[in-house]
């Protein structure tokens, strides 16, 4: 079974930061994308970033020039550092990897962007 387990959200002020976390454990021997998604409220979940297990990252383009995404392949986990937050990042931060052709994701993370 693989379970992955996100930490990091909370309140912070436009213009902070935040980063995030999020831990995959079970049986696995190599997870090929790492991944992060979000669903603000009434809106539908959409790309924040991946990385592939050879680093190639891929950004929505909302997020572009503020977030980084990385990951530690040898504690799969993977990370999710957000700078000049908005109000508008508020949103679930959903952890996605893909192992074995199928998608794993997590419960999600609140990220509150208000003053």
């Amino acid at each position: 079974q693989v379970q992955l387990v996100e930490s990091g959200g909370g309140l912070v002020q436009p213009g902070g930061s935040l980063r995030l976390s999020c831990a995959a454990s079970g049986s696995m021997f190599s997870i090929n994308v790492m991944g992060w998604f979000r669903q603000a409220p009434g809106k539908e979940r959409e790309l924040v970033a991946t990385i592939t297990s050879g680093r190639s990252t891929n950004y929505g383009d909302s997020v572009k020039g503020r977030f980084t995404i990385s990951r530690d392949n040898a504690k799969n986990t993977v990370y999710l550092q957000m700078n000049s937050l908005k109000p508008e990042d508020t949103a679930v931060y959903y952890c996605n990897i893909v192992l074995y052709g199928m998608n794993f994701w997590g419960k999600g993370t609140l990220v509150t962007v208000s003053s």
